[in-house]
């Protein structure tokens, strides 16, 4: 995999702009594990190596679970690893990642509202938005996981 471009070089204002709802979020009450678990599950759906690398370690240095953190990708089959709130979050970001096919239904939308309050949803969906656009972007332009960049760089020293 080759980087295409440094988009926070190429667009600073705008990278600047994704940086601030990224602060945000990260300051608007919600649970810091959620938010991450969240932003896993965005990037597990949306196929996103760098983002997927990036809160993979988040998680890890947060010290939730290797096994929480392998299950996600399942976690209606993992039920009991992950709280009321993580489950109805996680199905939240997985319709509304799948905005096209889904339209986000009501009967999603009530099993969201039943577990967060407004303020919570309106911020959980800003966070799932959020990162699907910087899946978007990364993937685009091809933005190298630090796995990769660690492989390449231990086969270069050989």
């Amino acid at each position: 995999m080759k980087h295409r471009l440094d988009y926070a070089k190429a667009a600073p204002a705008g990278y600047k702009a994704l940086g601030s709802v990224h602060s945000y979020i990260h300051g608007c009450g919600l649970e810091k594990e959620l938010i991450e678990l969240v932003y896993l599950r965005v990037s597990q759906l949306n196929g996103c190596a760098y983002c997927l690398d990036s809160h993979s370690r988040d998680l890890l240095k947060q010290g939730v679970s290797l096994e929480k953190i392998m299950l996600l990708a399942a976690w209606h089959e993992a039920l009991p690893l992950f709280t009321a709130r993580e489950r109805a979050a996680l199905a939240w970001a997985e319709v509304v990642t799948q905005v096209a096919q889904t339209q986000v239904p009501q009967a999603d939308y009530v099993s969201v509202a039943a577990m967060f309050s407004e303020k919570e949803v309106a911020d959980l969906t800003l966070a799932i938005s959020l990162m699907n656009a910087l899946n978007r972007v990364a993937i685009s332009f091809r933005k190298v996981p630090t796995a990769v960049k660690a492989h390449q760089e231990h086969l270069n020293d050989e």
